[in-house]
């Protein structure tokens, strides 16, 4: 792993710096938080439980690494999200809080404990995600089947959901992942194409819609599942155009939330979007088909994952129910 040191002279101590390639921006002020998104520190035991047994099975979480608000509420229910393929991404997203430089090799026991991990937490629903790993030939797409694989047999009553990278030049990898036959597919298309350039500069906005189509092609009985942040300069109008791109790909589930800024070195929040209209865009997403939509300032992808799972699941009965009658 490849991370710059800077020395602090006022400690005299060498200072890892998370984000190297952000420094030289200029700093963007932190915004005090409107009453609405502002969560408690995590003091609940069952959270250090959590967190214990995450460190026992030398495991990363994007509830860590992302610095996730929901991490107290998450982990004192032993809801964890892993994040596979080590704690470094290929990838320097203006958005992201998880570190940027170059990866560690794969480790192969990683499925194993990734498994042995949801066995012990006694998970009914467990969300796999990963930094991204463009200097893999297959983008990890082989790791991530890996661990599906693995959680199957350590616990087959667990159901899985997997939040991928995009696979930018990445032939076949959708394939692989498919084949092993997660009950979720996620892939966040995170912002409107406008600001792709500025917040998501690494990513094409039409590779990503283009794999959640390719995911429903290869296996329709796959759930499928995409997330927007707001509050980074986009556009109602935006907004609404992206709802539509994701149903023409005949997109399941949607997730919109607040975009909450890590550091001062990364983007600036434009706006903090009141519950108000947050209620306003579900009750629009809806009304374009999605069978599920979770729409409020603390949603992230893998928030209340097991009960959305089950949610989308009956939907879709419901649905078939409808149209069989």
């Amino acid at each position: 792993m490849t991370v710059r040191v800077l020395v602090d002279h006022r400690a005299g101590e060498p200072k890892l710096v998370r984000h190297p390639e952000k420094q030289h921006r200029p700093d963007n002020p932190i915004q005090r938080k409107p009453s609405w998104i502002r969560v408690k520190a995590p003091n609940h035991p069952v959270y250090h439980e959590t967190h214990a047994l995450m460190r026992a099975n030398g495991l990363v979480t994007v509830c860590e690494e992302a610095a996730c608000p929901n991490i107290g509420e998450c982990w004192s229910q032993r809801h964890a999200t892993m994040m596979i393929m080590g704690e470094t991404c290929t990838r320097a997203c203006s958005f992201c809080n998880v570190a940027t430089g170059q990866p560690d090799a794969q480790d192969a026991s990683e499925p194993a404990r990734v498994a042995d991990a949801v066995a012990k937490l006694g998970l009914r629903h467990v969300v796999i995600t990963s930094v991204d790993r463009d200097d893999l030939a297959d983008g990890g797409a082989a790791h991530f089947a890996a661990v599906i694989r693995a959680v199957r047999a350590a616990a087959p009553g667990t159901t899985i959901e997997v939040l991928t990278p995009d696979f930018l030049r990445k032939p076949g990898a959708i394939e692989v992942v498919v084949q092993a036959r997660p009950d979720v597919f996620n892939h966040n298309l995170e912002t409107v194409p406008r600001l792709y350039p500025t917040i998501r500069p690494g990513a094409r906005y039409f590779q990503s819609l283009r794999l959640l189509d390719t995911v429903k092609q290869l296996d329709p009985t796959i759930f499928t599942k995409s997330g927007l942040m707001v509050g980074l300069g986009e556009a109602k109008p935006e907004i609404m155009q992206v709802m539509d791109d994701l149903r023409v790909a005949d997109v399941d589930f949607l997730t919109l939330g607040q975009y909450l800024q890590p550091t001062v070195k990364h983007a600036a929040v434009a706006e903090f979007v009141t519950p108000e209209a947050f209620e306003d865009y579900a009750r629009v997403a809806r009304g374009k088909g999605f069978l599920l939509v979770s729409a409020t300032p603390l949603t992230r992808s893998s928030y209340h994952a097991d009960a959305d799972f089950a949610a989308l699941r009956a939907a879709r009965q419901a649905r078939l129910a409808g149209v069989a009658a």
